[in-house]
């Protein structure tokens, strides 16, 4: 029996060969890492936040007190992650650990090189396909170089923290944090994108979601009703609940559950996915050319969408008043047009000046 290729996944999937991250970000994570990355001198705080860091500190911790992931130990995570590193091209494999704690999670961290840490609640809770979405997610965050700059940022942001007494900082203060927690649960809707590229099986990403929102009892779930949670969500109560929604959703850094698998259902079945699977999509060749105005005008379109699309009481309200400001604009536009063309509008005996600008 020939010995397999081990760069090979275990079963046959799409392989997305110089694959940029670009291709799965959502449009609001993308223009803030296009952004940072065209920076002038971010390379230089980098460099100096980097040198206060204290991953060298975090890696011993893994390596001492957690399971490193390998041909020996944990031998099917460790396939996963070489199948979800092929499918996205990346060249490097990250270090993944899993570390004892019944709270299921996972995270992609570190500086130099990123390091992936599950959870043994995660592990024992998630079947094979819905483990391999996670780890897909997980490396997502690594192309993206979300596991860099999400440390910059956690570690701007505890600093700020441990200044908040300074007087008249604290709103300030407040009002950064939660602009960098938006653009994380941004990320994370990335990644869910990333991770559904490498399973390659919608059924899995959702189960593996519904399991984070209800625990192991999937034979109790169904997806359609959760899915339908999502939309009673979004379209359910009056303008106070949506106050309570933002108020809700201001402290976390993951999106809710259910959002998250409506999200990624209807990426699955957008124009961008299918393209993507049919092997057109940006290449990492030419991320240096990406343009952070462009990126910025389609976070500017996606949010625009969002509260165009919206079902929910307080941007419907937002979408109603920008609708009616336009139809307004648009009467007293053509109002002044007709008055100026029929000759009915005040004379100063010069002559009529009725033609578009």
């Amino acid at each position: 029996m020939p010995e397999l290729n081990k760069n090979v996944p275990s079963r046959e999937r799409k392989r997305f060969p110089g694959i940029s991250s670009r291709a799965y970000e959502h449009p609001a994570d993308r223009s803030a890492l296009v952004s940072l990355r065209k920076l002038t001198g971010f390379d230089k705080v980098f460099k100096a936040i980097s040198g206060m860091l204290p991953e060298r500190s975090l890696r011993l911790l893994f390596l001492s007190d957690s399971v490193r992931v390998s041909d020996q130990q944990f031998q099917h995570l460790h396939d996963m992650l070489r199948d979800a590193c092929y499918i996205l091209d990346l060249e490097k494999v990250p270090q993944m650990y899993v570390k004892q704690d019944p709270q299921p999670n996972a995270m992609c961290i570190g500086m130099d090189e990123p390091i992936i840490v599950v959870t043994t609640g995660l592990v024992e809770m998630l079947d094979e396909e819905e483990m391999r979405a996670v780890v897909g997610h997980e490396v997502g965050h690594a192309l993206s170089g979300h596991s860099v700059y999400r440390t910059i940022m956690l570690f701007l942001t505890n600093l700020a923290l441990a200044l908040a007494w300074i007087p008249l900082g604290a709103l300030a203060i407040r009002a950064i944090i939660a602009a960098l927690l938006e653009w994380f649960r941004k990320s994370e809707l990335s990644a869910d994108r990333a991770g559904l590229l490498v399973g390659q099986d919608l059924e899995a990403s959702m189960r593996g979601l519904m399991k984070l929102a209800g625990g192991n009892h999937l034979h109790e779930m169904n997806v359609d009703a959760f899915l339908a949670q999502a939309e009673e969500y979004d379209r359910g109560g009056d303008v106070r609940d949506s106050v309570l929604k933002i108020l809700n959703v201001l402290p976390r850094s993951h999106p809710f559950t259910t959002i998250r698998a409506a999200e990624l259902k209807r990426w699955s079945e957008s124009r961008d996915y299918q393209r993507i699977m049919d092997g057109h999509y940006p290449r990492r060749n030419e991320d240096k050319e990406a343009s952070a105005r462009d990126s910025i005008r389609e976070s500017a379109s996606s949010y625009a969408d969002t509260v165009k699309n919206s079902k929910d009481p307080l941007l419907r309200l937002v979408n109603d008043i920008a609708g009616g400001t336009a139809d307004i604009g648009g009467k007293l536009r053509d109002r002044f047009n007709s008055r100026g063309s029929g000759g009915s509008a005040p004379s100063d005996g010069g002559p009529s000046d009725a033609s578009p600008n």
